[in-house]
């Protein structure tokens, strides 16, 4: 923690100290929430990093865990793999599928 020292006005401190015991906290904490909520973090430096604050922050985005990202590693498939397993599915192609759902074009 940093400490930050600055001179104020006595009547500024105690509207400031009215407004803290009002919400039942110090002075202190009142001003670092203040401050908090006024001077955002600085921007992340690339667009992939800012997307992933912004769903992070909205609860959409959150880290795989230890096991998870060991498990990922783990399934790893070739090409050639994919390609037969698909092969082995049979039926149509999906490409197929979503242009007979979508219908005549016109």
């Amino acid at each position: 923690m940093t400490t930050v020292t600055i001179e104020v006005p006595p009547e500024l401190y105690e509207r400031l100290r009215n407004e803290a015991q009002q919400a039942g906290q110090p002075v202190e904490v009142l001003i670092q929430t203040w401050l908090a909520r006024r001077v955002p973090p600085p921007e992340p430096a690339d667009e992939r990093t800012r997307a992933r604050a912004v769903l992070r922050a909205a609860g959409l985005h959150t880290e795989l865990s230890p096991e998870l990202k060991q498990r990922a590693a783990q399934a790893t498939a070739t090409t050639e793999e994919l390609q037969a397993a698909f092969a082995r599915a049979g039926g149509k192609p999906l490409s197929e599928i979503v242009i007979e759902q979508r219908g005549p074009k016109g």
